[in-house]
């Protein structure tokens, strides 16, 4: 099993800033890719970044340019910088891993962002 723990949301305007903490704990061994997803009241959940065990990153268009997912291995810590933030980037955001076949994921962190 792997438990994750994410942290660092809040209430913010528009145009600022917030950093998600990602902590991983127990079989971390494997994990191929770690992701933060978002789900906004009445929309589905979907994928904001992607980074992989070797560093890759993908982002969705909506956030390119002002979002930076990066991780330290030492730390287990997968985070996610959110700049310039809009009132659309509202929602819960999540953070899950791949281990081999199953995913793992945790309880979201809640980002609010005032125009």
């Amino acid at each position: 099993q792997v438990q994750l723990v994410e942290s660092g949301g809040g209430l913010v305007q528009a145009g600022g800033s917030l950093r998600l903490s990602c902590a991983a704990s127990g079989s971390i061994f494997g994990i191929r890719t770690t992701g933060w997803y978002r789900q906004a009241p009445g929309n589905q959940r979907e994928l904001v970044a992607l980074i992989s065990s070797d560093g890759n990153t993908n982002y969705a268009d909506s956030v390119k340019g002002r979002f930076t997912i990066s991780r330290d291995n030492a730390k287990n810590t997968v985070y996610l910088r959110m700049n310039s933030l809009k009132p659309e980037d509202t929602g819960v955001y999540y953070c899950s891993v791949q281990r081999f076949a199953t995913a793992f994921w945790g309880q979201g962190t809640q980002v609010t962002v005032s125009s």
